[in-house]
């Protein structure tokens, strides 16, 4: 993949993060801090960083409980040591992270 489609699929997902968290409800807030990381951040002031990681085309995410890599294959942003895909980790991470359920997809 080259880097204008690395690009625009990790905007694409970074866009649908946002939305699922603005849908969600939760106690926290989000922002774009630059044009690729995306910060969350929970009432007990941690936070979940998502960045666009363009050097090694993946998406970064560092949580609470650890730091993490997408990559794209072909159809989703899967992890590249664990088999779960981004939007299932994120709703996992972030429910841990607000103390409540949280559904990203």
């Amino acid at each position: 993949m080259n880097d204008r489609e690395f690009n625009a699929l990790a905007d694409v997902a970074l866009k649908r993060i946002e939305t699922g968290l603005e849908r969600s409800g939760a106690d926290l807030d989000f922002e774009m801090v630059s044009d690729s990381v995306l910060e969350i951040e929970f009432s007990d002031r941690s936070r979940i960083i998502v960045n666009r990681h363009d050097a090694a085309q993946e998406i970064w995410v560092a949580a609470r409980s650890g730091g993490f890599h997408f990559r794209w294959d072909g159809s989703n942003w899967q992890d590249t040591r664990h088999d779960e895909e981004l939007m299932a980790a994120l709703s996992r991470l972030v429910s841990e992270q607000a103390g409540e359920p949280v559904s990203l997809a």
